[in-house]
């Protein structure tokens, strides 16, 4: 794992230099990250972010930490955070090694592209250059089952979607386990089966399914969303915390993960969260969602914004007959 340094500081005549608090703390939370305590690690890199919140090494160290840990969205979060506010190109390679953990091959080879056309002989230069071998390996791998199955896969998507976004979950089913069958690598397909499985009423099947999928990718976020829902829909308020918790401190790139994130709390009555997380999204980006404008209106509706929540509703019903059967839900 690849360790943000520090340059020493020089100390001139024999006075005793003074450390201020970040770097303190930054120091210690070093000291604990290399001894692989990485719960020590983080909160003492959470002290030292809080006294300089804009330190870019501050905050890529801590993207380390989390990176490490398997943390990725957290650890992408504070990435594009310090590219917002600095060209701090060390993040260009950092941002590409998650998202080659993150299974999304074309953001991670994006990334490792950009940190080699700013610094073609820079200190990661060789671990961004093996990176994008890994990546090319893969697509290789892979592009013969896109040319085949491609469009026959976005028929399947878009059938099943339409399905979902509209909670026909019968019709859903038998849709999902022929794609299951023919597209076994699709690993979404999996999730929407779930879902489409508890809210048919095979609650219990839908649940160990879920959980088996998290035992093997502990970082999965569509099995954090599908189990913080489930358990919420039976009470088991326990467990929902445990996945609703690791979603929180998330923020996907990706408009779908976005709005999947979003209307779970929304759903779960996290309405500020919700409202919060909806202001984020491209409307734009999410044309044929009946769930975006059903559950934003909600979530607005109870954060007190009432007239956007009318608004949303009306066009909504516009744009989706079905969506115009449904009574208001604030009603």
């Amino acid at each position: 794992m690849q360790q943000v340094t520090k340059g020493k500081k020089e100390q001139q005549n024999n006075v005793i230099p003074f450390i201020p608090e970040g770097d303190f703390y930054f120091t210690k939370g070093i000291e604990a990250f290399q001894k692989r305590k990485f719960d020590i690690a983080i909160k003492w890199m959470k002290k030292a972010t809080d006294a300089k919140p804009e330190d870019p090494l501050y905050l890529c160290q801590m993207s380390v930490i989390y990176t490490e840990i398997g943390a990725f969205h957290a650890a992408n979060q504070l990435l594009n955070k310090v590219l917002q506010s600095s060209d701090y190109v060390d993040c260009y390679y950092l941002l590409a090694n998650n998202y080659a953990h993150l299974g999304l091959l074309h953001d991670a080879k994006k990334f490792a592209l950009s940190y080699l056309e700013q610094e073609p002989e820079g200190d990661l230069s060789e671990e961004a250059k093996r990176l994008l071998e890994l990546i090319d390996i893969d697509e290789d791998e892979e592009e013969d089952w896109d040319l085949e199955d491609e469009d026959e896969l976005l028929i399947y998507q878009e059938t099943v979607f339409y399905h979902m976004e509209n909670m026909e979950w019968e019709k859903a089913i038998p849709l999902i386990e022929e794609m299951m069958t023919l597209f076994p690598e699709h690993k979404l397909t999996k999730h929407d089966y779930t879902q489409a499985l508890f809210f048919s009423g095979d609650e219990e099947n839908a649940i160990q399914m879920e959980e088996d999928i998290l035992d093997e990718e502990p970082t999965s976020l569509y099995s954090h969303v599908n189990l913080a829902l489930f358990y919420f829909q039976q009470g088991k308020y326990t467990e929902y915390e445990f996945h609703i918790q690791a979603l929180l401190n998330v923020y996907p790139i990706h408009e779908q993960q976005k709005l999947r994130i979003a209307v779970t709390l929304a759903r779960t009555n996290r309405f500020e969260e919700a409202f919060q997380r909806f202001l984020l999204l491209s409307k734009g980006k999410l044309k044929g969602h009946p769930s975006y404008f059903r559950w934003y209106s909600i979530a607005a509706f109870h954060h007190g914004d009432k007239e956007r929540a009318y608004k949303l509703w009306e066009e909504g019903t516009k744009k989706y007959p079905k969506l115009a059967k449904e009574e208001v839900p604030w009603d």
